[in-house]
């Protein structure tokens, strides 16, 4: 027998973290705001250009600033001081205009980003090929909304960061050469010259952090993604039960949900408290070398000092370049954590992107229904069998012919999977054999089992939901409403509400019915559309298919109660097809 389709399937993601980037570069790029985007960028790189510089002047103040006191010189103490106000005045300006223009790239690369992954999302039938698509499909709202939010921010703030640690190391790596180019130690009885000792000091330093920071702090990545995936489970479960607060409290399941709630908040403290003890562990190489940074710029410093080669004001000088230079290198030390977290939060976005980007519908294994379009007027169904968890379902009339007008009632025998049949008529399950001949060029409205979509709107949103164009005049939706008595709902149809609880389920039903009348679609499938309804409802619902619907070519699977003789000029059933056996060798 043929492989069976799986309820998930896995799909394979890179997760180099090269190649994720690349993605998200790509998907800021193609975006609307792409040029937006790059004026920012350039004006951080000039804002954190002129901060270098004036850091530099500022440096070059500490010499004269401290000689001065050092010499008891009031008047050039507060010429210096004079000097100062007009530095650190253009370093604010300079450090509010960087703040702003951080926070709008933010901004920017939120709305980028967001559009661009609801766009893929929002592809024909493509967040429904998402949900079978594995734990990348899990908790999609989460990844576009608190993901984003969170990746966008880091990647601003870290990417700023990193920019302005690399301009300042190349700013003060010269001053630090400049003034230890000439260094020697004594050893064995004569001096050695050692260029650039207080270079190479920072960068021994600052590389040594880095290192232990990346050997202690790696594991954070994976617990952080961890925690994130606990973190939506624990929202779902939340969201899950303020939507079905009525039968929960009819069934008299709080306490179950209780249960249910405690497991996944148990979920989330377990991979928080990983987090946390990673964080902890961290924080020892982290702290420690933020303590040992308050005295290491001047003992680098003081050879030169005691040597006779700087004054106090020199040593000063020294110290503050080495401390810009050391604290530009030790950006990786400071920001480890976050760049676990960025790194986790990138891997949930991009591979979110890359799934949504790939080709889900061929990710699923097994033979296809081949959709193909027949003559307007026309809908066809041939030798169509649909796999479903166990074997396969078909029809009991290989080839069916609907045409315009007419209706078609498919019954289902104990056991086999009709909405699965209805979603294969739809598109959505195309996994069995056989051809669907759909008409060309006209509009087929389908109708699921339960309540239909109310979208957050007005009543004529709702109304009007799913046509490209809605534009139909408030008589002919007053006039679809009271087809299927629902006339009450006519002064509403300006209003915007939640409409899935304003309405019972019997006028959510009839609801759906009316947008049918008001968009008279040529052709409509229905799975189970009937069985929620008295027979005066149902009377009514027929008399509007054989009246003003009476063009509209019909297929309804499941029972139909009343509308199996009124309505239906076709029936056919659905069986379980006979499996293959396999031939026996000897």
């Amino acid at each position: 027998m043929s492989a069976q389709p799986s309820r998930r399937t896995e799909l394979v993601v890179k997760t180099g973290v090269a190649h994720q980037v690349g993605v998200l570069l790509g998907a800021w790029r193609a975006s609307t705001v792409a040029k937006t985007l790059a004026a920012l960028v350039g004006a951080i790189v000039v804002v954190i250009a002129f901060t270098a510089y004036g850091q530099l002047a500022l440096n070059r103040w500490n010499q004269p600033f401290y000689d001065a006191i050092s010499r008891r010189d009031l008047s050039e103490f507060i010429v210096q001081l004079g000097v100062f106000a007009v530095i650190a005045g253009a370093l604010l300006v300079l450090n509010v205009g960087q703040r702003w223009l951080v926070e709008t790239l933010q901004l920017k690369l939120r709305e980028a980003l967001v559009t661009d992954l609801v766009g893929l999302w929002l592809q024909p039938r493509r967040a429904f090929w998402l949900a079978g698509s594995g734990p990348m499909g899990a908790q999609p709202d989460q990844r576009m909304h608190e993901d984003t939010l969170k990746l966008c921010n880091l990647s601003a703030d870290l990417g700023v960061g990193l920019l302005q640690a690399l301009v300042l190391f190349g700013s003060f790596s010269g001053v630090l050469w400049v003034i230890s180019k000439d260094f020697t130690i004594f050893f064995q009885g004569r001096d050695h010259a050692l260029p650039g000792f207080m270079l190479w000091a920072a960068i021994l330093y600052a590389g040594a952090g880095s290192l232990m920071s990346y050997w202690v702090g790696k594991s954070l990545i994976g617990r952080n993604a961890e925690r994130y995936a606990r973190e939506g489970e624990l929202r779902f479960s939340l969201t899950r039960i303020n939507e079905h607060l009525d039968g929960i409290s009819l069934a008299g399941g709080e306490a179950d949900e209780k249960r249910r709630v405690a497991s996944t908040l148990g979920d989330v403290l377990h991979a928080t408290s990983r987090v946390v003890l990673g964080l902890t562990n961290l924080t020892w190489v982290t702290a420690g070398f933020g303590w040992v940074t308050l005295i290491a710029p001047i003992l680098v410093a003081a050879p030169l000092y005691f040597s006779g080669k700087v004054s106090f004001g020199g040593l000063m000088m020294a110290a503050a370049a080495f401390t810009q230079a050391q604290s530009s290198l030790r950006w990786f030390i400071d920001n480890f954590s976050l760049i676990a977290d960025w790194r986790a939060t990138l891997l949930r976005v991009v591979g979110l992107r890359q799934v949504l980007a790939s080709d889900l519908e061929a990710a699923q294994r097994g033979s296809r229904i081949a959709y193909v379009e027949s003559e307007p007027g026309t809908l066809a169904i041939e030798a169509l069998k649909v796999r479903v968890w166990a074997g396969r379902d078909r029809l009991d009339a290989s080839d069916l012919v609907v045409q315009a007008g007419q209706r078609l009632l498919i019954l289902g025998a104990p056991g086999t999977e009709k909405t699965l049949l209805f979603r294969a008529l739809a598109g959505l399950w195309p996994w069995g054999s056989g051809t669907v001949r759909r008409p060309r060029g006209q509009t087929i409205h389908y109708m699921p089992r339960g309540t239909p979509y109310l979208p957050r709107g007005t009543l004529a949103d709702v109304l009007c939901y799913g046509m490209a164009s809605p534009c139909y005049p408030r008589e002919a939706m007053a006039a679809a409403l009271a087809s299927v008595g629902l006339q009450r709902l006519e002064p509403m149809l300006n209003e915007t509400r939640r409409w899935e609880r304003e309405l019972g389920i019997d006028e959510q039903l009839l609801l759906g019915f009316a947008r049918v009348v008001l968009q008279s679609p040529p052709w409509l499938v229905m799975d189970e559309a009937f069985g929620a309804f008295d027979d005066d409802t149902l009377a009514r619902i027929i008399d509007v298919l054989k009246g003003q619907l009476a063009h509209t070519g019909i297929v309804h699977i499941g029972s139909a109660g009343e509308a199996h003789d009124r309505l239906f000029t076709q029936v056919v059933h659905l069986v379980k097809a006979p499996e293959r056996r396999r031939a026996k060798h000897p």
